[in-house]
């Protein structure tokens, strides 16, 4: 349970605002989401998520840690059964508050906090310096001359135009070693004519 902050409260004292915060998640775990005020459902949402990481562990001191705030045995039970397998994946973000408007009567702002029901799903981490690097120097397109493929059909194994300039010095490489043999089997020819002469 979060220390009391200072200051003004949810509710009178300090023993009210942790009663409260324990009632509002006894709610959200039984009901799955509750409609509060927005400073309600923001000051209960580290809350649930602490006992929902509680819950993932799954041991029997964890389900007496949860049992100090949630009083209801049969709500800790759904809590750790069904809640906390389904968030098994999920690193983090259990919770969702969606604001819905001012209270009619005295015009609090008032919000929706609810349990992620959505699978989990990574995405793939994307490193920052390579697509600053691609978005700023993009690859030159060269086109093929003329006499090598008409413009109608393209070659199969053309590779895509990032690829392009490594696949051209490469080429280049292989072409070069490829006269150098040859360059030095017409020197051992030339070597063995003039031998012979």
């Amino acid at each position: 349970m979060p220390t009391p902050k200072k200051g003004a409260r949810l509710g009178g004292s300090p023993a009210h605002q942790r009663l409260m915060l324990s009632n509002l998640a006894t709610q959200l775990f039984e009901h799955g989401k509750i409609t509060t005020t927005e400073t309600r459902a923001r000051t209960l949402r580290p809350l649930a998520e602490k006992l929902i990481t509680k819950a993932k562990r799954g041991d029997l001191h964890s389900r007496r840690l949860v049992l100090r705030t949630v009083r209801d045995k049969s709500v800790v039970h759904t809590l750790f059964t069904e809640i906390a397998p389904s968030f098994s994946e999920r690193p983090g973000g259990y919770t969702r508050i969606t604001k819905i408007g001012p209270r009619k009567g005295d015009n609090a702002p008032m919000a929706v906090i609810e349990l992620v029901t959505e699978p989990y799903s990574p995405k793939p981490a994307t490193t920052k310096k390579k697509t600053a690097t691609q978005a700023a120097a993009p690859a030159p397109v060269e086109e093929a001359p003329a006499d090598e493929a008409p413009a109608d059909e393209a070659p199969a194994d053309e590779a895509p135009a990032e690829e392009a300039p490594v696949d051209e010095a490469a080429e280049e490489t292989t072409d070069e070693a490829a006269e150098e043999p040859e360059a030095a089997a017409d020197e051992s020819s030339e070597e063995t004519d003039s031998k012979d002469a």
